[in-house]
């Protein structure tokens, strides 16, 4: 194991609102294609599908930026 490598912790936040995305997102596209009996008042915005999207789209984000792939690269030309 390398010693004195560190991860930041926007890699993992940009993990956790991927994965949270992700599923709210699928929860919406499936609320799309068969959509529940009792619907709520504001269903027809789809807020799930869009606030879905958003966590995804920041989750990849971060964690593309924030990788350790990326960080080992930017140590590597500082040396």
């Amino acid at each position: 194991m390398k010693s004195g490598g560190s991860l930041s912790i926007w890699f993992f936040i940009g993990v956790s609102l991927a994965v949270n995305g992700a599923v709210i997102f699928g929860r919406g596209i499936y609320e799309l294609v068969s959509p529940p009996v009792n619907q709520v008042v504001l269903y027809n915005l789809h807020a799930n599908v869009w606030w879905g999207g958003l966590l995804l789209i920041l989750g990849l984000f971060f964690s593309l930026r924030f990788s350790p792939a990326r960080e080992r690269a930017r140590m590597a030309g500082n040396s």
